[in-house]
């Protein structure tokens, strides 16, 4: 855009040292998220064993955390229960799963007082939240450690939902107020200014 020849390299090492940084800046920016969490595991290969990326998103898709874990044990679910409420510093209203077991067993120890769904069908806001970490763990070939897959999709799904608005909810002039004020956020959040 600015006629700079970059390598990949360069930027893979800027989004390493500025990602969690802007995310974390995104969030603290952003309004507080709603107050019904979907909650879902999918898993991950990574050097040929299995892991399970654990994600939390709320009414609107807003992803709120996630966490990288090599099992979903109701320990597993203890640990992103309480990582969430940590970050979030809010108890929600509902939470809403699929019918693994460790998420009721968990959610009975660490928030008792939740309203827990588990019908079919009410989770696909958490299933498909998963569909751009698929594609960006297809470009990238893989994670290659939890770690890695940690850091990257931390910052990755914050920035990914803030542009990511739900198109078919505004009318075209709608839209681009929305995307306006997103875009002005993030200007502020890297501290760079169009010249005008």
């Amino acid at each position: 855009m600015r006629g700079v020849a970059l390598s990949y390299e360069t930027v893979r090492e800027w989004c390493l040292k500025f990602g969690q940084t802007y995310a974390n800046c995104l969030r603290h920016k952003s309004p507080r998220p709603g107050d019904r969490w979907h909650l879902d595991e999918v898993f991950l290969k990574i050097n040929g064993r299995l892991h399970y990326l654990w994600r939390a998103v709320d009414q609107d898709g807003d992803v709120l955390d996630i966490l990288v874990q090599s099992h979903r044990a109701k320990k597993a679910a203890k640990k992103f229960f309480r990582k969430l409420l940590k970050g979030l510093r809010y108890v929600p209203r509902v939470i809403v799963t699929d019918k693994l077991k460790s998420y009721s067993a968990a959610k009975a120890e660490v928030m008792p007082g939740v309203e827990h769904l588990q019908q079919k069908y009410q989770n696909n806001r958490a299933e498909n939240s998963h569909q751009p970490t698929r594609l960006r763990e297809r470009v990238m070939r893989r994670f290659k450690s939890p770690g890695h897959a940690q850091r990257f999709l931390s910052a990755f799904g914050i920035i990914t939902s803030h542009f990511r608005v739900g198109r078919h909810l505004y009318s075209a002039s709608g839209y681009r107020v929305v995307m306006k004020a997103r875009f002005a956020v993030w200007a502020e959040v890297t501290a760079t200014h169009a010249n005008r």
